[in-house]
């Protein structure tokens, strides 16, 4: 008998003398989750998102429609970069003023390619205030899930109050969980036994979010 096999016969004995629950699973699963603490204004949303992002070490800015191709712009020559790579539906107009060369992402690009470039700059699915978390789902503004993954600085737009919500019960409504959902925390960290932080193991080094409103 396999270790599989005496696992799932310990659980077959274990449930032996469980009534079986005729309910759909949708009715016998409490779903009454907390979806907010306290009524919040949409300014004040924002900054919790704004606070918590930060407290992850992601660096955030805030800016107008008007004022973001410029901001971008900025961004992207503080870092030096000379190539940044773009998803197919990021709209036109946000790097209009940017500098770097623009690399489209396409489906013969190995790692090390993407590795070669500088920066990238996406788009979001959701923004989570009380998390400081940001979702991306594969929609044309941000891509595939690796182009966020390999290069070493991530610039990210969430658009306000559309794209931010308080908590992470809301974002699950407005998510499609059949699509490929990276849930971003601050740049990618990880800590040794020592609690010694590393940065930039499995994904970007530096997070840069723009809240867009």
């Amino acid at each position: 008998m396999s270790g599989r096999e005496r696992i799932l016969g310990r659980v077959r004995r274990a449930l032996a003398d469980v009534t079986p629950d005729e309910r759909p699973y949708e009715e016998a699963v409490a779903r009454g989750y907390l979806r907010e603490h306290g009524d919040r204004t949409t300014g004040r949303t924002v900054e919790l998102l704004a606070e918590n992002l930060a407290d992850y070490r992601a660096v955030v800015h805030r800016c107008t429609a008007r004022e973001l191709p410029d901001l971008l712009m900025r961004l992207l020559a503080g870092r030096g970069s000379r190539e940044v790579l773009v998803p197919p539906g990021l709209p036109p107009g946000w790097l209009a003023a940017a500098d770097p060369v623009q690399v489209h992402d396409r489906t013969a690009d190995t790692a090390a390619r993407l590795d070669q470039v500088d920066s990238v700059v996406t788009g979001c699915a959701v923004a989570i205030a009380e998390t400081g978390t940001i979702v991306l789902d594969g929609s044309p503004d941000q891509g595939r899930r690796r182009i966020s993954l390999v290069p070493d600085h991530h610039v990210c737009v969430v658009r306000v109050p559309d794209q931010v919500v308080s908590s992470v019960p809301q974002a699950l409504e407005r998510l499609d969980p059949t699509r490929p959902l990276t849930w971003i925390s601050g740049p990618s960290a990880t800590s040794d036994i020592e609690l010694d932080r590393v940065e930039g193991v499995h994904g970007p080094r530096t997070l840069e979010v723009v809240v867009l409103g």
